[in-house]
């Protein structure tokens, strides 16, 4: 009898295991919350990600609400300074970071990523000023301002250093947690140029009443945006895929591009961005 008990009780626990281990199955998801894609974003960055009338505005809320749609989840957004949202992604406080963030083999070191458009940089001045800047080689012995965490600092670094080996004075680079007030600091004169996303300089100078202009006529250094998010989770990187392939067919992704007037990321673009490019 007592070998018939302790049988019954073994019996009993793996039951309960095997109850708990497809519960547990049951309640997997991609996300951090099972019915939400949460969304960290840098909500002062218009055209891309800003709050209009305290609401998410702009391309990223709009395709990011589109992809969760397509995932069958609700969106929630997670405003966080823009050098501080790959560590969002890194300790899930949010499933994804979308703020028109370039793509770098740095950043793909530590987070993985879905590119998702194509933009560029510009330089930004002030309308009654002399110094009008065509690139960076023109910015030796200048002060410019820039966003933290912005992939463009090492473009500003290197051409620093070019601007030395050219016995020429160096890039005093002064950095800010926001963009506006990286434009704010020309305005008041504390910097000379203001480095910027192009359609976000744009944006900016658009809003300055006519005393910021873009210097630059084109973009500086195409490159991809991405999605980025934690390594690792290959199902949500699939799901996110796959929402874009759906909006592609139904044409929703090439209207938000024309409405930002943004460009689809190219293989080539894409491959040069990881660092692939030649491999």
């Amino acid at each position: 009898m007592r070998v018939n008990h302790k049988i019954g009780r073994l019996f009993s626990a793996v039951a309960l295991a095997a109850v708990a281990s497809a519960s547990n199955f049951a309640s997997a998801s991609s996300t951090v919350k099972a019915d939400t894609l949460a969304v960290g974003s840098d909500l002062t960055l218009p055209p891309y990600t800003y709050l209009e009338d305290h609401k998410p505005t702009g391309f990223d809320p709009d395709i990011t609400t589109a992809i969760a749609k397509l995932m069958s989840k609700k969106v929630e957004f997670v405003d966080t300074r823009f050098a501080n949202l790959i560590l969002g992604v890194k300790g899930s406080r949010y499933d994804i970071a979308a703020s028109a963030m370039y793509v770098t083999p740095e950043r793909l070191k530590v987070v993985d990523f879905v590119p998702y458009f194509m933009t560029g940089g510009s330089l930004l001045v002030k309308s009654s000023s002399t110094f009008k800047p065509a690139g960076i080689s023109d910015l030796c012995g200048k002060s410019v301002a820039s966003i933290k965490g912005a992939t463009w600092l090492t473009e500003l670094s290197d051409g620093s250093k070019a601007c030395e080996a050219a016995g020429k004075e160096r890039i005093t680079v002064r950095e800010f947690d926001t963009s506006p007030e990286a434009a704010q600091s020309v305005l008041s004169g504390a910097s000379e140029a203001h480095y910027e996303d192009i359609s976000i300089g744009s944006r900016i100078a658009e809003r300055s009443n006519g005393r910021l202009i873009m210097s630059t006529t084109g973009p500086l250094n195409p490159i991809v945006c991405g999605i980025y998010l934690k390594k690792g989770n290959a199902e949500l990187k699939t799901e996110i895929e796959s929402a874009l392939t759906k909006m592609k067919s139904s044409g929703e992704y090439q209207a938000l591009l024309a409405k930002y007037n943004l460009a689809e990321p190219t293989p080539e673009a894409i491959a040069k961005a990881t660092g692939s490019a030649g491999q």
